[in-house]
């Protein structure tokens, strides 16, 4: 154990000492065995039962925080490094280096014994062995992939990973004596591939591989599938470079050009370095080409201009440079894609310059790069952060009802660390859409989510959402409004609450997953409310429904106009409904003049609304009198 622990002290202040040991432990960085070793030092030094159980719970308590802690720090382990890469590459020129720092850096990451790229061959058709890290077999380093064969064809085909957990038993793959020769010389066994794309275009592959038999995580193919988009940017970044300098040296005028465009690279560079935004990316391109710049990101969003001159771009612009994999003009207005591997992530637009040399437009398609890189960053960073936000929506949503009060706190805690007062009220609310759609309004809950201080994330089938607030009918019509708009699709909402602490969540989770069933059934597909909201239908599916609420918003005015008056308006109606409508059995059941109860009734009409009568509201307002009486007694 670590040196700041001491003996544990006699009788009762033991357990308090192991608490504390946990604690010190925590603290230091302490590993699990530490974790293990202080009950057990409790027990060797006489602790009774119920010590030895109090310190066994602070345990486990302490493990779980400790594995927490652990992934957390993964997780900041993987995005700085993410970060280092993207730097490092935006950094690189020459391409040799480029390359030889994604291999390193691929290998670092995943913590695999090799890691190699391949590059496609245009004229031969084929991949070939680029570059390696860790490698120690001649033949493995000189092979070459035809299309569809080995892991590593089937990836440059299909432009899809794959891994393989004993890639010599693995009978998924077209397997050829030559690179199965390479490959047991090299003595891998667990392999993993992601494909390089520009565009629609598999420039190549990288790989991760053991020497023992790997279970790749979907983790770990995220992770280097990132790096793969990010070194696919860096790669034709560095070939762009190295073109626009023979352009240059071929026109006679390279020296100053390729300083004007090492210049224009550094100042690029630095921004990513420096953590710039794409305004900053829009600003410093303005600068050395002239014109008016305007940035947008997939949906069309504007994220930034240099002026009020700049042009959007024109859509057939932005579908052409995707294609061709370049810059284009369109309408006097030059466009390029801002692209990660087939994903298009924005476009950027100049406006201005009717014409572009090459080295110029070279170094707009520089800036189309860049801000794909920083683009790519800012996602990462988001989908991270959202992965966090995830799995404490889940803890949220699903505490048991006999929660102790630890795991409440904690749960608390955790929520503080990422800006969520669980204090506060919060709605519950459920998206659903289409299946084709899901995926896009999982990505547009979690950008509301944070733009209202709450949680999101898939739980149950659907897109849930916790944020603050104390009305989510209304929250829930304005969020179904939106995603139905973002989405291009009907998104209906469901919504309870308001919660009022970690305890109450998985009750209105559960009455919010009624209103959504509800509002299906009623056919408002494409609708946001609460129970509160759909009538009567609410108060039969409510499990805590306001009673007294429903009958005020259905009978309110007419109860205050009787209170206020003395009237007997409340009566009467009751009377009405009771003889079947008819105003004679009415007039004889309140012993009154039939003109009394018209004149009684034209009054509801007033107060209720010209169609109190109709079947829907006769419906509502019946239920609401019988309420009304039951809650009287």
């Amino acid at each position: 154990m670590h040196s700041s622990q001491h003996e544990a002290p006699a009788g009762g202040g033991r357990a308090a000492h192991a608490a504390r040991l946990l604690l010190d432990l925590l603290a230091q960085g302490g590993t699990a065995e530490e974790l293990g070793r202080v009950a057990e030092a409790a027990r060797a030094a006489g602790a009774t039962p119920e010590e030895l159980a109090f310190i066994a719970g602070a345990t486990d308590a302490a493990r779980g925080i400790h594995r927490t802690l652990g992934q957390h720090r993964r997780r900041e382990a993987e995005l700085e490094a993410l970060f280092d890469t993207a730097g490092d590459l935006a950094g690189l020129r020459d391409l040799d280096a480029v390359l030889r720092a994604i291999v390193r850096r691929a290998r670092t990451l995943l913590r695999a014994d090799v890691a190699y790229l391949t590059l496609h061959d245009p004229a031969a058709g084929d991949t070939y062995m680029r570059v390696t890290e860790g490698s120690v077999s001649a033949a493995f380093q000189q092979l070459r992939l035809n299309m569809g064969d080995g892991l590593g064809g089937l990836v440059a085909q299909t432009a899809r990973p794959y891994a393989s957990t004993d890639y010599r038993t693995d009978t998924r793959f077209r397997h050829v004596a030559a690179i199965d020769t390479g490959v047991a010389e090299e003595g891998l066994r667990g392999i993993l591939g992601v494909p390089l794309r520009l565009g629609t275009r598999v420039i190549g592959v990288l790989f991760a591989a053991d020497r023992t038999v790997r279970e790749f995580t979907q983790d770990a193919i995220a992770l280097l599938g990132s790096l793969a988009d990010h070194a696919a940017i860096a790669i034709d970044g560095a070939r762009l470079l190295e073109e626009t300098r023979g352009a240059l040296v071929s026109l006679g005028a390279a020296n100053q050009a390729i300083s004007r465009a090492a210049d224009t690279h550094d100042r690029l560079t630095d921004l990513v370095l420096r953590g710039g935004e794409a305004g900053d990316v829009a600003r410093e391109t303005a600068a050395v080409l002239g014109g008016a710049l305007v940035v947008h990101d997939a949906d069309g969003s504007e994220l930034a201009r240099t002026g009020p001159a700049a042009a959007a771009p024109p859509p057939a612009g932005v579908a052409a440079s995707r294609a061709a994999g370049r810059a284009v003009a369109v309408d006097g207005v030059w466009v390029c894609a801002v692209l990660a591997g087939p994903e298009l992530l924005g476009s950027i637009a100049l406006s201005g310059r009717a014409e572009l040399p090459d080295t110029d437009r070279r170094l707009f398609e520089r800036a189309g790069l860049v801000t794909a890189l920083l683009l790519l960053m800012r996602r990462s960073v988001a989908e991270a952060e959202d992965r966090v936000r995830g799995e404490l929506l889940d803890d949220l949503l699903t505490l048991a009802p006999d929660a102790g009060a630890r795991q409440v706190s904690s749960l608390a805690l955790r929520a503080g660390r990422l800006g969520v007062d669980t204090t506060r009220p919060h709605s519950v609310l459920l998206a659903h859409c289409a299946p084709e759609a899901r995926s896009r309004l999982a990505t547009e809950a979690a950008r509301h989510a944070r733009a209202l201080g709450g949680l999101a994330g898939p739980h149950g089938g659907h897109a849930v959402l916790v944020v603050p607030g104390t009305e989510p009918g209304p929250l829930a019509a304005t969020l179904a409004a939106d995603l139905g708009r973002a989405t291009g699709t009907p998104v209906t909402v469901g919504s309870a609450g308001p919660a009022a602490g970690p305890r109450d969540f998985p009750t209105a989770y559960a009455e919010a997953t009624r209103c959504l069933t509800a509002l299906h059934t009623l056919g408002r597909t494409g609708d946001g409310a609460a129970l509160a909201d759909l009538g009567f239908v609410g108060v039969l599916l409510g499990d805590r429904t306001d009673l007294t609420g429903y009958v005020e918003r259905v009978l309110g005015p007419v109860i205050a106009y009787d209170r206020s008056r003395g009237t007997e308006l409340l009566r009467t109606l009751d009377a009405y409904y009771q003889q079947g409508g008819s105003l004679t059995r009415a007039k004889d059941h309140l012993h009154v003049h039939i003109n009394t109860v018209t004149q009684r009734l034209d009054r509801v009409a007033r107060l209720l609304g010209k169609d109190w009568n109709s079947p829907a509201r006769a419906l509502e307002t019946q239920l609401a009198l019988r309420l009304h009486h039951l809650s009287r007694g």
